[in-house]
């Protein structure tokens, strides 16, 4: 990205790696395996995900969003799962680059549904960074949600978060422990616990 683009850009930018490494990660045999989106596999973090990436761009261009519901993904894909991913990022990465930096408010599927340029940007990378970790540990990778970009993100959680909570959107803060790094703040501050195993 340029660099007169907002903090809110290059985050985006490293939350889509994020996303890329750990959908690259995942062995042929693994689209199966559970999450710690309990009710979700591999194959359905990554509809949820690409599909949250989609609908962030057809708010931010009016073109249409995504093909089904994020929150009801079938499991089944008719296409190889990394063509999927990173035709979601690219459309993403694409919207969020034809956004004035300079305006007041954009529309995002979050709600109240319009925030700052560079909110709405974190909220996007949230999602993506976020679900890059839960198909990382699935499938036994190192996560690719480094401590600084968890130290980023945090900051955007908390401005949106809390809202969301009481629709089911994310589950109760889990209590920090000792020695806990940005990654896992970040974590359980989403209602997650860093320490999950399949």
């Amino acid at each position: 990205m340029s660099d007169n683009m907002p903090t809110g850009w290059d985050v985006l930018d490293a939350a889509h790696q994020a996303l890329r490494q750990a959908v690259a990660g995942v062995p042929a045999d693994g689209w199966a395996l559970p999450t710690p989106c309990a009710k979700w596999n591999v194959t359905q973090v990554l509809q949820h995900a690409a599909g949250d990436q989609v609908g962030f761009a057809a708010f931010l261009t009016g073109e249409p969003g995504p093909a089904e519901n994020p929150f009801e993904p079938t499991g089944e894909l008719a296409e190889d799962p990394r063509t999927y991913a990173e035709a979601a990022m690219e459309r993403s990465a694409r919207a969020w680059a034809g956004v004035d930096k300079n305006a007041e408010q954009v529309p995002v599927p979050v709600p109240p549904n319009t925030m700052a340029p560079a909110l709405g940007a974190g909220a996007c990378a949230l999602d993506a960074a976020v679900h890059a970790w839960d198909i990382a540990v699935a499938t036994g990778q190192l996560s690719p949600l480094t401590p600084e970009l968890a130290g980023e993100l945090l900051p955007v959680a908390k401005a949106i978060v809390e809202p969301l909570r009481q629709w089911g959107a994310y589950a109760a803060v889990v209590p920090a422990e000792p020695g806990d790094d940005e990654v896992a703040e970040l974590l359980r501050y989403l209602g997650r616990n860093p320490a999950w195993t399949a």
